[in-house]
């Protein structure tokens, strides 16, 4: 089998290098390269269309490479069949076999196993997942949050080495989304498992991974930790994806009261970066917008623009409010972007 280059190091657990998929004329994904060490759970985040699905497709085997390659280990896997590259892929709606109850399913890979040695996992797993004693129930009769848990234990059933998983919950509610992203989580850590996870929900990848991926138009723009990726956000492509409504000027953040070391970068305003100050900067209230919560007044800055406070108390509102900025809401972008 092939490895990597003679002379380089070979890498642990996924390697993706120089990926680009096309469909037609239409370019997917765009020299992607990433890895995910052994036990490592990487979140590719993107907005619809922005080639997260097609990535984690390409990974698979699922969809042929117009360009790069896929390894594990330094082992060369771009021409390997699907069914032989030891990963494991877990779909938005779990794919479950309505003919088998919840034992046959999460059963279903376990071949090689007596009987005894095969009801044993199954109930270990179910256990991981929260539905010890629910072997026999037929999957037809389950919610959908219990449909997933039954599809993730399946998916761990057979020990991938690397299991993909394509926006798994983003068919439930959000209640369940928040309950559920922490059993993945801990199931994964409890079974070591390596995984990339694609999904348009920043909280479930922020609460899940290691590692985030910001993907835009089909480029990688930025990895790396979750906090590390909001507070240095790499440009203002991926500084506006996280949430970051306003970006501006080194001078006109330091009229908002950005200390002068700010002045290397542009300074992004997050929801919470703009704050009422008794000593702020006085700016007009254009708009008034109530929510769950705090209220929200949009105002028109010194530069222009127009950015959202949260109000701190409710009631009339005047006609200015004195604002500046608050620096564990904003990011610094770098200038050259």
């Amino acid at each position: 089998m092939d490895r990597t280059k003679k002379g380089a190091a070979v890498v642990n657990g996924l390697q993706v290098r120089g990926a680009s998929v096309r469909y037609g004329s239409v370019v997917a994904v765009s020299d992607v390269s990433l890895e995910v060490a052994p036990g490592e759970i990487v979140a590719l985040l993107g907005a619809s269309g922005s080639g997260k699905s097609s990535l984690l497709r390409g990974v698979a085997g699922l969809e042929p490479l117009a360009t790069g390659s896929i390894g594990w280990d330094g082992v060369e896997l771009t021409a390997t069949p699907v069914h032989r590259r030891g990963f494991v892929m877990m779909f938005q709606d779990g794919q479950l076999f309505p003919h088998r109850n919840v034992a046959g399913n999460v059963g279903y890979a376990l071949t090689g196993l007596s009987r005894t040695a095969r009801e044993a996992r199954v109930a270990e797993l179910l256990e991981l997942v929260g539905l010890a004693g629910y072997q026999a129930r037929p999957v037809t009769e389950m919610s959908g949050g219990q449909a997933q848990r039954v599809a993730l234990a399946r998916s761990l059933a057979a020990k991938p080495r690397l299991l993909l998983l394509d926006e798994p919950l983003s068919a439930l509610d959000r209640g369940l989304r928040e309950r559920l992203v922490e059993v993945l989580g801990s199931s994964l850590r409890a079974t070591g498992t390596s995984a990339l996870y694609v999904t348009h929900d920043q909280d479930e990848a922020f609460a899940i991974a290691d590692r985030i991926g910001v993907l835009i138009d089909g480029r990688l723009r930025q990895i790396a930790p979750g906090p590390t990726l909001w507070r240095q956000p790499v440009d203002a492509a991926v500084a506006g994806f996280l949430g970051y409504d306003l970006i501006l000027s080194p001078a006109e953040a330091r009229a908002l009261g950005w200390p002068g070391s700010g002045a290397s970068g542009r300074v992004a305003v997050g929801p919470s970066g703009l704050v009422e100050r008794p000593d702020g900067v006085a700016v007009p209230v254009v708009e008034l917008r109530h929510r769950r919560g705090p209220s929200l007044a949009v105002v028109r800055l010194p530069g222009g623009q127009l950015g959202q406070v949260q109000l701190s108390a409710e009631g009339a509102v005047a006609a200015e409010l004195r604002v500046s900025l608050e620096a564990s809401g904003c990011a610094l972008v770098p200038v050259s972007d």
